[in-house]
């Protein structure tokens, strides 16, 4: 599903793909939804060295997809932060037999959450008519929906990953 706005970047350069096709710039992205920060304080939320945040914010901000949004000078130091170009980011529909990268990187990420009582994880089979698809599919909008509408940026991050297709058969 695709939503047109102005405030969305669309991926259109090979460059704006490779530098989304990261999962550490996908969880840099993750980060700067939150709101601005420097280097050290991505390198820090994401538990990796400054200097690889210094190049995935490098490849990003290369990429249109972040941009220094304020500098201050703390002691002798100048700190730059960064921030998302774009409220959210729209990839091209992927060519058949391409991955779906997002879907790989959201996975990545529910692989990597911590076991806790805030986790649902399910897989679930069904046949359905065109006609109880399309209902079923207007449901899951409806709740991504009610689920942007609900959210509140002074708590935690919660991530909805859904993927409702028809299987290839064998």
């Amino acid at each position: 599903m695709t939503t047109e706005d102005a405030d969305s970047v669309h991926i259109q350069t090979d460059e704006q793909l490779r530098a989304v096709a990261s999962h550490t710039r996908h969880r840099i992205l993750r980060v700067l939804r939150d709101g601005p920060a420097t280097i050290t304080q991505i390198a820090e939320r994401l538990g990796i060295a400054k200097g690889s945040s210094n190049h995935h914010v490098k490849v990003l901000a290369k990429a249109g997809l972040v941009a220094v949004v304020e500098t201050r000078k703390v002691g002798g130091v100048t700190e730059q932060y960064y921030a998302m170009t774009g409220r959210r980011i729209e990839l091209p529909e992927p060519g058949a037999g391409q991955p779906e990268t997002l879907m790989r990187h959201a996975l990545a990420d529910v692989e990597d959450a911590p076991p806790n009582e805030q986790k649902t994880i399910a897989l679930n089979h069904a046949r359905l008519s065109p006609e109880a698809w399309e209902e079923f599919n207007k449901r899951v909008h409806a709740l991504m929906a009610e689920l942007k509408e609900l959210s509140d940026p002074t708590q935690p991050a919660a991530d909805l990953f859904i993927a409702f297709y028809r299987p290839k058969d064998v």
